[in-house]
């Protein structure tokens, strides 16, 4: 059954033109970022584009149910694809991207500004033998959805079968989320989320989100200051980061280092934001050697206010369960320079287990440090009497 067909092109929505960007720039590697015009940080935004009329329309002909309370017409539009990857150990592989050639799993971050109401179409170019041979139930349709935490939206953007809000194979569907602003009764949606299929293998999206299907969100305040870098780590079953283990974590080259999800850089002095992920169905804790963080929303406190940065504890090591997700911010080398920092889950049997990478703050030439990257997992026999540790320390 064909679900939707209309193409939206991008607009920009006047109701908010004074605090949301419509430019789009790519950070790294499938990172999709949206600033606000008084938000602090790195770079200037680019010239709002001129509004395209008969996109305009078809937007604002879209049904007053498809859009929640606050968004009367979408500002912008993106459109995302969920495609099949190459296979990973002979694993199927998913991933979401902006354009099919760019499409990765972690899919592409995509931040929002609150108060901003945003349309994204997604494409279904996943084949129907791939979904078939990934499907639990051969009552269960095939398709691909996107399901979002954090931010608001109405039952025909859900993406769940329950709601008939998902893709079949060759087709799209626009789905339509607003980051409310905080108000009268109102605590906001900034915060960083994530979102991921709910659809590939049985009604939960099990399979879709173990096979690639998901990626971060962000939503930001106004007058948030912004990361020069943000890294979406994802920590799953299998004790995996990101859908990988052990060496194949952190593949970056010593001498050419380039940044995305399996090598995570920085120059000292930047300021690295990390989007924390709790996929599957483990328990696991987020640790970072040399680094810490207030536990407050943006991992950041400015210091300005005693009595706030007296109440908020400082961390380096945060607890995390299946469908949480949090920011973290440091600065990169701060007071112990440039250096191999490791990155692991803390749950020992975990991170015995190859759920470890690092965080390479650069040399000045820009290469890494020289340093073991043996994030190996632990012997049979190593990781048998480890986890029997574990659960007896639980009996």
């Amino acid at each position: 059954m064909e679900k939707e067909t209309s193409r939206l092109g991008t607009v920009g929505g006047p109701r908010l033109m004074a605090v949301a960007i419509l430019a789009v720039t790519l950070v790294g590697a499938g990172v999709l970022r949206f600033g606000g015009l008084t938000a602090a940080g790195p770079g200037a935004p680019a010239a709002v584009p001129a509004v395209n009329t008969q996109q305009q329309a078809e937007l604002a002909a879209l049904a007053p149910g498809d859009r929640p309370d606050g968004c009367i017409q979408p500002d912008r539009r993106i459109q995302l694809y969920a495609v099949e990857l190459p296979r990973d150990n002979n694993q199927i592989r998913l991933g979401y991207g902006l354009t099919p050639e760019t499409a990765s799993y972690p899919g592409p971050l995509i931040e929002m500004i609150e108060g901003e109401c945003l349309a994204i179409t997604l494409h279904n170019d996943v084949p129907a033998a791939t979904l078939e041979a990934l499907r639990q139930d051969p009552n269960h349709p095939l398709g691909v959805s996107l399901h979002t935490h954090g931010v608001k939206y109405t039952p025909a953007s859900d993406g769940t079968i329950h709601t008939d809000s998902w893709v079949p194979p060759g087709g799209q569907r626009t789905y339509i989320w607003f980051a409310k602003p905080r108000g009268a009764g109102s605590q906001g949606t900034a915060g960083y989320w994530w979102y991921h299929d709910h659809m590939v293998g049985g009604p939960h999206g099990t399979r879709g989100q173990g096979t690639g299907l998901f990626g971060g969100l962000v939503v930001r305040r106004q007058g948030d200051i912004r990361p020069n870098r943000t890294y979406v780590t994802a920590f799953g079953d299998l004790q995996s980061i990101n859908l990988k283990r052990g060496a194949a974590t952190d593949t970056c080259d010593p001498a050419n280092p380039v940044p995305g999800p399996t090598c995570l850089i920085a120059k000292p002095g930047e300021r690295v934001e990390f989007l924390v992920i709790g996929m599957g169905n483990d328990m696991h804790t987020f640790h970072l050697h040399g680094h810490s963080w207030s536990d407050s929303r943006t991992g950041m406190l400015d210091g300005t206010n005693k009595a706030l940065a007296d109440a908020v504890p400082v961390i380096d090591n945060k607890a995390l369960g299946p469908g949480d997700s949090f920011g973290v911010t440091v600065v990169a080398g701060d007071s112990v320079g440039a250096g191999n920092w490791m990155l692991h889950c803390h749950m020992q049997f975990h991170s015995d287990q190859g759920m470890a990478t690092m965080l390479h703050v650069l040399q000045p030439d820009g290469t890494l440090a020289p340093h073991s990257a043996d994030h190996a997992p632990a012997a049979a026999s190593d990781a048998t009497a480890a986890h029997a540790g574990h659960e007896g320390a639980h009996q």
